[in-house]
């Protein structure tokens, strides 16, 4: 028999055998056919941030108002409000554990300061093991907390505040916080209720994609199908501005955000409390939007401040671009590369037409060329500067070829007049940049 009829007696054999089931269930296994699926689009409380049946984060940085952000988005859920797009949901039941929090004197006066209906505001206060009243805790009381759902009709909106306090394991472990947070997964898709979790920031790492600075394991990001990051920033003036961004989505734009501010009213008479008022929305990955004041604040040991220290290392004007080129390599934005410039008080000048900018350390003398000519005004078109090297570094720049190094050198100087420098006295024009000016990058 040819190897084409062992082919075609097999598909026969096969197209004779009665067709599968949906559900295939191979030693315990259960398998299910991709076309007996039926696709459902992801339902949202509040669009592009809000998934009903998911769990989703909401980190930062204490001080920055992460409490009274999910306050208010609670607020705008239980009276079918607006969001800061503009979008709306229909009127829902909120369900609020914290265990930060006091319910009477801060978490319901802000809800209130924010507009909500109380009526359709809930919270977790105790739980009841073995007949006896004890504290909530998520990690142990989810199956009657879900009961305790049911028995008012369901929620739109679960807060978790903070959500390590899910995890009954080391929250710096990768299963043991995916093994944790799973029955909240199962409460939310239950439910079809968005569940938002909320935590902190670890310290440091700026220049970080703000996702990998949430605190714990980075299960937590990874488990989570929406993350919110609010933090502080420094606004186009110079004063503290706050910045409400998307960091990572799995299921939809993960940039964009809002600016917001935090501003104290009267709840009730007599009763004080904080509340946010939306600003304008703003553009960019949270990477990009965010600066916190804690990583500007720090000292000229900062990575930022220190690496380009060393790239400006020498004497001389170097090329801005090439210069700052390691540090965006790094990670770091422009708006923290002119930030650490600003630190070292960098004097910034303006090359020829068409040439870009130069930078120096302050305290240089001017009367040296320039530096680092990678990038720089050598032998552009129209370049006022030519030959710039001496012969020393012809050498410097043989032996860099034959160790096939791509890294930029930094070549000698020459006081402008003496022998070997041929810069023809010209000087870069006045730096006009302004503070905040990060096209003189």
């Amino acid at each position: 028999m040819s190897v084409a009829d062992i082919q075609a007696e097999l598909r026969a054999r096969m197209e004779s055998l009665p067709p599968l089931p949906a559900y295939v269930e191979p030693l315990g296994v259960v398998l299910e056919r991709g076309s007996e699926i039926t696709l459902q689009p992801i339902e949202w409380l509040w669009h592009g941030w809000l998934p009903r049946g998911k769990l989703c984060l909401l980190a930062g940085q204490p001080g920055t108002g992460k409490t009274t952000l999910a306050l208010a988005m609670a607020a705008t859920v239980t009276i079918g409000g607006r969001f800061p797009d503009g979008s709306t949901c229909k009127p829902g039941n909120v369900l609020i554990w914290s265990g930060e929090d006091d319910i009477a004197d801060t978490l319901l006066p802000r809800l209130v300061a924010a507009g909500a209906d109380p009526e359709r505001c809930y919270f977790v206060r105790s739980a009841l093991v073995d007949s006896e009243i004890v504290p909530f805790d998520p990690a142990r009381d989810l199956l009657e907390l879900l009961s305790a759902i049911q028995s008012i009709k369901g929620i739109d909106l679960l807060i978790v505040d903070p959500v390590v306090s899910a995890v009954t394991g080391d929250s710096h472990k990768n299963t043991e916080v995916r093994r944790a947070l799973q029955p909240l997964v199962d409460l939310a898709a239950v439910t079809n209720a968005a569940v938002l979790g909320i935590s902190h920031f670890s310290k440091g790492g700026q220049g970080q994609d703000p996702t990998q600075r949430v605190i714990g394991s980075v299960a937590f990001a990874a488990v989570a199908r929406v993350v919110m990051v609010a933090a502080k920033v420094k606004g186009e003036e110079g004063k503290d501005a706050r910045i409400f961004a998307r960091s990572k989505s799995n299921i939809g734009a993960d940039d964009g955000g809002f600016e917001y501010f935090l501003e104290q009213t009267e709840a009730r008479p007599g009763i004080e409390a904080s509340r946010v008022a939306w600003g304008d929305p703003v553009q960019g990955s949270a990477r990009e939007l965010l600066t916190d004041p804690a990583d500007e604040a720090e000292d000229a040991g900062s990575d930022a401040v220190e690496m380009l220290r060393a790239e400006l290392t020498g004497q001389g004007w170097f090329s801005a671009k090439t210069a700052t080129q390691p540090l965006k390599d790094a990670g770091f934005t422009k708006k923290q590369i002119w930030a650490a410039s600003n630190k070292l008080n960098v004097s910034r000048k303006k090359g020829a037409m068409n040439e870009g900018w130069y930078w120096r350390m302050p305290g240089v003398e001017s009367a040296f060329t320039w530096g680092n000519t990678e990038g720089s005004v050598e032998g552009s078109e129209g370049s006022t500067f030519r030959n710039l090297e001496s012969s020393e570094s012809s050498e410097s720049s043989e032996s860099s070829e034959s160790s096939e190094s791509s890294e930029p050198s930094k070549v000698p100087f020459h006081p402008e007049g003496s022998e070997g420098s041929i810069n023809e006295n010209v000087e870069p024009l006045e730096s006009s940049a302004q503070p905040g000016d990060v096209e003189a990058i």
